[in-house]
């Protein structure tokens, strides 16, 4: 059995939270990408990439099935699915990342990592993909063997990273992986990886199991201990307006060892917002804490608004509407584990020191958005209230001076929270929230 080692200190003074506001939300705008939306791979991609999902479920049958568009595993092309991270351009389209595939390291070596300039029309209420680059290795940057080692381009595909969150600096993308976790920075229009970052604190590595210096269950020579759960790596990436400086934050506690347990704010687990200036290539030491409602909550999204308030996306594990939950012994056309927490958190981080809880001032529910012009193409409701049912809610950002934007991960082709019988699509929303983004 592993041990951990401790990172750092537990924050030194327990601030509580103050009391938290809900804020209105009506929707604007509803946009929807179909679930079913494959791109080819390209030209030069090695021919295994040409089909994915050929390592999901039952892998000899997958080995062989002959690939769909689509409808079943595994598809002919790769999926355009699971967005991990938005970001707002100035002429009102937007960048998103493509998560690692099909949800675990071990399934996804056939799915490309890319990300992807996109266009939602909410007057039609479609969703047009501009431009879809996939990123790649071909200088040998990455520090250990890669799915695609033989090839000469070395795309990189969902069993080498998870890219979680992404910020545009220049003519630089920063990402944020969930694996190890690590800060990778690639050419925005190419997708080349120019830099690959660990995560340090205090002197000390970030560790998951799924770290490229793990070997279990017989480890050969030195390697480091796990101090992250696996899949707890980044999640939010956010950076500063100016460009200055990017604020990573975790998507699950580290251990620490001194204290026996994992890190907490006021009784509940806390994640780290970390520091990392952009100029020098390093983090600065200084964290701040986001303490979590309850314990095995996750973050989906971390954007800044300005050089001290921010939006994050808090949740738990369920997805579908609870009016549809499962009555005992009932098993299907209902939600198991129903959506009960899905939230939009600004927070603020002035005058906060490092090591020290952040202020969340206040959130809209994400279950509770009010509809009162019909906006909302699916899940229209006889009560005027739209939700935002997803397992995994992953975008979040700003758009304008009272209006911010949604969209989930829909985990192609596995998630189904808007129906209990049908995949989920990618939907992107438009919220009305003027008070809440005024909010200090």
């Amino acid at each position: 059995m592993r041990t951990f080692v401790a990172i750092g200190l537990l924050a030194a003074a327990i601030v509580p939270a103050a009391a938290q506001q809900e804020y209105p939300a009506k929707l604007t705008g509803h946009a929807v990408l179909p679930a079913q939306t494959l791109v080819p791979a390209p030209d030069d991609a090695p021919a295994a990439m040409k089909v994915s999902g050929k390592y999901t479920g039952d892998t000899p049958a997958r080995l062989t099935a002959k690939p769909t568009d689509g409808a079943e595993l595994p598809f002919n092309g790769q999926p355009v699915q699971g967005f991990s991270g938005i970001k707002t351009l100035e002429d009102g389209t937007f960048l998103v990342l493509t998560d690692n595939g099909f949800g675990k390291k071990v399934n996804s070596p056939d799915a490309m990592l890319m990300f992807h300039h996109v266009k939602p029309d909410f007057e039609s209420g479609e969703v047009e993909i501009l431009k879809t680059t996939f990123v790649k290795d071909p200088n040998k940057v990455v520090p250990f063997l890669i799915a695609n080692e033989a090839s000469d381009e070395r795309y990189l595909t969902g069993w080498d990273f998870d890219l979680e969150g992404f910020q545009p600096i220049g003519d630089k993308l920063f990402i944020g992986e969930e694996f190890g976790p690590y800060l990778i920075v690639v050419d925005r229009e190419t997708g080349v990886v120019e830099e690959f970052h660990e995560t340090v604190i205090d002197g000390t590595k970030v560790v998951s199991p799924d770290h490229y210096a793990v070997s279990l269950p017989n480890p050969d020579g030195d390697m480091p201990e796990v101090n992250l759960k696996r899949s707890k790596g980044y999640e939010g990436f956010a950076a500063s307006p100016d460009g200055k400086t990017l604020y990573p934050l975790l998507e699950g506690p580290l251990w620490s060892a001194e204290a026996g347990a994992y890190e907490k704010s006021d009784g509940t687990e806390a994640l780290r917002i970390l520091e990392f200036d952009v100029a020098g290539r390093a983090f600065t030491g200084n964290y701040w804490l986001y303490p979590l409602e309850a314990d095995g909550h996750a973050i989906g999204d971390f954007n800044m608004i300005d050089a001290t308030r921010g939006l994050i996306i808090e949740r738990d594990g369920g997805q579908g509407d609870a009016e549809k939950a499962c009555a005992d012994g009932q098993t299907e056309d209902c939600f198991k584990n129903p959506a009960e927490f899905k939230r939009v958190y600004l927070i603020n981080m002035d005058g906060v020191e490092s090591g020290q809880p952040v202020k969340k001032v206040g959130y809209i529910d994400l279950m509770n958005i009010q509809d009162p012009d019909g906006v909302a193409r699916l899940g229209k409701r006889e009560d005027g209230r739209f939700t935002f049912p997803f397992v995994t809610i992953e975008d979040v950002d700003r758009i304008g001076e009272s209006q911010i934007i949604v969209a989930n991960d829909n985990n192609f082709p596995f998630s189904k929270g808007r129906s209990a019988s049908e995949r989920d699509n990618n939907e992107f929303i438009t919220l009305e929230v003027g008070d809440f983004l005024q909010a200090q």
